[in-house]
């Protein structure tokens, strides 16, 4: 049996200069679009790494500090797990602390889903894309990109 997930998460945003951000079509809901997320994978597991492993395993994009640069908002959301995914975690779970990442790429940026996971992606206008997200924690991080940046 696989172990129960971890109720704490990352949440990374990916986007360009100009503020098209990359979102991702989850595979076992179709119509379910977001960016990269996923649980720590031990209690001790630094953030940072989780966000790097998720970008990674979802994408292909590779934040190797130097080009391609994970940013901390040093920002977490807490919210209900959705009923249907529930039974991941321990019996009794019903919240989960998600912490904002942000990473900047090139728009021509090659991205590899991972099949299991994610059927499709688009680049859309970040209001745009906020609209199209399923999740409201990922569309107000969306929403928050350009103050982040200091744009707005």
């Amino acid at each position: 049996m696989k172990p129960y997930k971890i109720p704490e998460s990352v949440l990374v945003v990916i986007h360009t200069a100009d503020l098209q951000v990359l979102l991702i079509e989850r595979a076992d809901r179709p119509g379910f679009w977001q960016s990269v997320t996923g649980s720590i994978d031990t209690v001790d597991e630094p953030l940072i790494d989780a966000a790097r492993r998720e970008l990674g395993e979802e994408t292909g994009i590779v934040a190797d500090g130097q080009r391609i640069v994970l940013r901390d908002w040093q920002l977490s959301n807490r919210y209900t797990i959705y009923p249907e995914w529930r039974h991941r975690y321990a019996p009794g779970v019903t919240e989960n602390t998600e912490h904002i990442f942000s990473v900047e790429v090139a728009r021509d940026t090659p991205i590899r889903l991972a099949p299991r996971e994610h059927i499709n992606y688009a680049w859309l206008p970040h209001r745009e894309a906020a609209d199209r997200c399923f999740s409201a924690s990922n569309a107000e991080a969306i929403l928050m990109l350009p103050r982040q940046l200091g744009q707005g």
